[in-house]
């Protein structure tokens, strides 16, 4: 498990101009997975190569309006969009199948399930055909992932977004995170998920001056880069 700074960091990150980039403009895919909570799915996709933005949400279920007090009979899901000429639905599905925090293999409420809700008959295929080698690779065990068209995604609310980076204040402050941009921004799902290691220092460092951050962000983002590369993923 990766071990981060409390959520009340305090550090100040001096403001200087830069253009953070939150919106980039490339044509995208979607996918939509349930692994548990939330929150460790979002660090570890935002900061994978090829993720132009992710969103965490409710789905799967048929309660209208949900709500994380009120879920019904939705699951925890993460929504994400990416390029699919740099990292590809089988990728992603690697990336699922190997960082569940719980859920996989033994049955738990509806709230955290295992879960992939396609997009594309394609995705479909690939999901079934990807499950049924997960199945003879784990075995004995049996997984429980269930696999079902996207419907209707619901957002989370605003506290749940980048759970990781709202806790550094001052960088989401510098940044210019608003409420809209917790859902859409691309430099605050990558900053998401490098705050607590994912991705790791040499992909940060050649990522860095790309997202618009200026000298003293990229200083305070690598230091924990480096405290947090190589930990594991959690909520």
């Amino acid at each position: 498990m990766v071990a981060t700074h409390n959520l009340n960091v305090t550090d100040k990150v001096e403001k200087i101009d830069a253009q953070p980039l939150h919106h980039v403009n490339i044509s995208y895919e979607k996918a939509t997975f349930g692994m548990g909570c939330f929150w460790g799915c979002d660090s570890l996709f935002g900061a994978t190569k090829g993720i132009l933005r992710t969103c965490v949400g409710y789905s799967g279920g048929t309660t209208p309006a949900p709500v994380y007090r009120n879920m019904g009979d939705h699951t925890e899901v993460i929504e994400i969009h990416y390029d699919p000429t740099v990292i590809s639905f089988s990728d992603l599905l690697d990336l699922f199948w190997n960082n569940h925090e719980y859920g996989l293999t033994t049955r738990i409420k509806r709230q955290y399930m295992s879960l992939i809700l396609y997009h594309s008959e394609e995705q479909r295929r690939i999901s079934m055909e990807s499950r049924a080698e997960e199945h003879i690779k784990r075995a004995p065990e049996k997984i429980i992932t269930e696999i079902a068209p996207a419907g209707i995604f619901y957002p989370a609310e605003d506290y749940h977004q980048k759970y990781r980076l709202q806790g550094h204040r001052e960088l989401a402050k510098s940044i210019g995170l608003t409420s809209e941009l917790l859902h859409k921004s691309h430099v605050a799902a990558r900053l998401n998920g490098y705050l607590i290691g994912v991705g790791g220092l040499e992909q940060f460092d050649k990522d860095a001056d790309r997202l618009g951050l200026n000298a003293d962000q990229i200083q305070y983002v690598r230091d924990y880069v480096l405290e947090n590369e190589g930990g594991g993923i959690f909520c």
